[in-house]
């Protein structure tokens, strides 16, 4: 391992900006995770699989109905909401009260099904996204390329995590979903119709699992399978910032990029290890999570 000693500055930022980018995504899934996991008590395996369907439903918006990718980005996350919306008011809505272990098993199952659905639908070939004329190419930072697609997850980023604030602090339904968090009796006799503010709140998590989906097509392929690494990283952003956290989300988000940009930087061929040791010294420090949990 050689160290940083043969790497420019200029090299070194333009990667620390490429792992920000990164950031974004990780950050808009687990805190769509976090948000059900804090709010409903819901470790929702099926997010990432969420999170697939977000990019298969771009391409098929952006590519096979000729829409273009700006509406493919909203009527991705959009589709993800209303299916969720459906599996909540059909099955969920009945397994509030269950033992974690029973909700574990159900979104596993839901695991299945749903990456059954993307091989029915759109079989098992790879698909990819065009980025739109207006953001392709790259501005020159340092004096290095940097995508002007990965700006623009730059810009998203602060944008979801503003919005995220907005809902939880600033809003009636934000208010009343961590009450309900902390004491979801109290809220239920207090005449407030808890069931639709769980439903909200499942919604807009798998909305934002979609959006990530959605986001992240232009950079990779679009292939079943896509899931089982983002649900890995989703959850372990959220227990090393805090079971149901937004703020640990993003903070587990930043920690989770910046390391494997080091990495990347540093030791190429095994950048991936990066993060994860990143995450077994925070645990060892702090194993409840760098931010207070909602749990």
């Amino acid at each position: 391992m050689e160290g940083f000693s043969h790497l420019t500055a200029s090299a070194v930022c333009q990667q620390i900006l490429v792992g920000l980018s990164r950031t974004t995504i990780l950050f808009i899934v687990a805190s769509g995770l976090s948000l059900v996991l804090g709010v409903l008590r819901i470790p929702n395996l099926a997010h990432g699989s969420l999170y697939m369907l977000g990019a298969f439903l771009a391409y098929s918006v952006a590519v096979q109905l000729g829409a273009g990718f700006w509406p493919a980005i909203l009527l991705a996350p959009l589709l993800v909401a209303l299916l969720s919306l459906v599996v909540e008011r059909l099955i969920f809505r009945r397994l509030y009260d269950r033992e974690h272990l029973m909700l574990l098993l159900f979104t596993f199952a839901l695991t299945l099904v749903y990456n059954d659905l993307v091989k029915i639908v759109w079989g098992s070939d790879y698909r990819s996204l065009n980025v739109p004329g207006m953001l392709q190419g790259a501005f020159s930072v340092f004096g290095l390329p940097f995508p002007r697609y990965n700006l623009f997850l730059l810009l998203m980023g602060p944008l979801v995590a503003f919005g995220l604030w907005f809902l939880t602090n600033r809003t009636r339904i934000g208010r009343i979903a961590r009450a309900a968090a902390v004491d979801r009796e109290m809220v239920d006799a207090m005449g407030i119709n808890v069931a639709q503010i769980f439903a909200a709140v499942f919604v807009i998590g798998c909305f934002l699992a979609g959006l990530g989906g959605a986001l992240v097509a232009p950079t990779q392929n679009i292939t079943q399978g896509m899931d089982h690494a983002i649900i890995i990283e989703a959850f372990l952003i959220v227990i090393i910032g805090g079971l149901g956290n937004i703020r640990g989300a993003l903070l587990g988000a930043l920690i989770f990029g910046l390391t494997n940009a080091v990495g990347i930087l540093d030791w190429p061929q095994f950048a991936i290890v990066f993060p994860y040791l990143a995450v077994v010294a925070i645990l060892l420090a702090r194993p409840r999570g760098l931010l207070k949990s909602s749990w």
